[in-house]
């Protein structure tokens, strides 16, 4: 690892020279794949710099406090090997994500569906808690969010929810958190104050790019109007603004009744219902990303788990990488970078070695 951190430093001072050559200035394209990579390298530089400081002063610690007698002095040092101790394996880890290198579709927009699937209210509710906890995540990456579609729950959270997210290294982030997560804590209806476990289940899709974009016929098309309702079926609004697309030949479908507007509604749902096309003619064609979606979400029973989250212990176990973390309630508050980098740098290991 070590070697390969010292090629690509090399390679960004290489970089910087380039990009300040007037040959570069002049070639556009170029000059925009350069000033990509160099926005890369430039993050593993930051982080592999504040690594290597937080080693350097662990050591500087270790070696004070051998030949030091003030108690008080002591005790700090005892508190800052402790803090440093605990960081450094963060820090190596943001490292070792960073060396998985930047894919073409890091950046690319992305549409979560988040369902509740085994435990009804309850995982309506866990919905509710998890699009919180991903736009916690989303602000704090500075995304951008835009809901695509809802159906709330009558005792609170959502049956379903559709967003759009944007931004620097959205899909790079997001992607591995396809498939069904599972939830351990007392929902607020038990009288007994017993745990249960319910479930929700997440699929995200890349939306098509303009290379990607499909034409769909209209013949192909079975598009039904009715009137928009929120929980418990009362009404949004009094005209029959909400739209369902049902694509014939495939019998996918979506909808959308968060506008107010038929024709806002119905646009919304051709670009849901065109994700949802073109990623499975994707699937079709790409064996790798055969599970992002279908086989991941799977059917929404609590054995098919990828991620448990356990309120009583306030802990988070992402299954696939065995690691487990007591700070659920952190991680409820958006702090996912812990669980979404060490899946980047997993899943790019485990292509490399297949």
């Amino acid at each position: 690892m070590q070697k390969k951190i010292e090629g690509l430093l090399a390679r960004f001072e290489e970089v910087e020279k380039k990009l300040a050559d007037p040959e570069t200035l002049s070639d556009q394209s170029k000059y925009k794949e350069l000033a990509a990579e160099h926005s890369y390298l430039s993050s593993l530089k930051d982080a592999y710099e504040e690594l290597s400081k937080a080693r350097t002063e662990l050591e500087e610690n270790r070696e004070l406090l051998a030949s030091e007698s003030d108690s008080e002095l002591i005790a700090f040092l005892k508190e800052e090997i402790g803090s440093l101790t605990q960081n450094i394996p963060v820090l190596e880890k943001k490292v070792e994500t960073l060396l998985v290198p930047p894919d073409p579709n890091d950046s690319r927009n992305i549409i979560m569906e988040l369902r509740a699937g085994t435990g009804g209210d309850e995982a309506a509710i866990f919905v509710g808690d998890c699009v919180r906890m991903y736009k916690l995540f989303a602000d704090a990456h500075k995304w951008s969010i835009e809901l695509l579609s809802c159906s709330e729950s009558e005792s609170g959270g959502y049956k379903e929810y559709i967003m759009v997210l944007s931004g620097t290294n959205v899909h790079r982030l997001m992607q591995y958190e396809a498939g069904t997560h599972r939830v351990q804590r007392v929902p607020v209806t038990e009288t007994q104050g017993r745990v249960h476990t319910s479930a929700i289940t997440v699929a995200v899709l890349l939306e098509p790019s303009e290379e990607e974009q499909i034409t769909l016929d209209e013949k192909d098309l079975r598009i039904d109007t009715y009137r928009a309702s929120g929980a418990g079926g009362q009404h949004v609004n009094t005209t029959d603004s909400a739209v369902r697309i049902t694509h014939i030949p495939s019998g996918t479908v979506a909808y959308c009744q968060e506008e107010r507007s038929q024709h806002k509604n119905r646009d919304k749902a051709l670009r849901l219902l065109q994700a949802k096309i073109v990623e499975e003619k994707r699937r079709k064609e790409e064996k790798e990303r055969s599970s992002l979606r279908s086989s991941q979400v799977g059917s929404g029973d609590r054995s098919e788990r990828i991620r448990t989250y356990n309120f009583p212990q306030n802990r988070v176990t992402d299954h696939r990488i065995d690691l487990t973390l007591y700070k659920l309630d952190q991680v409820m508050e958006g702090s996912l970078d812990e669980i979404v980098e060490g899946l980047v740098a997993f899943f790019h290991h485990q292509k490399l070695s297949n």
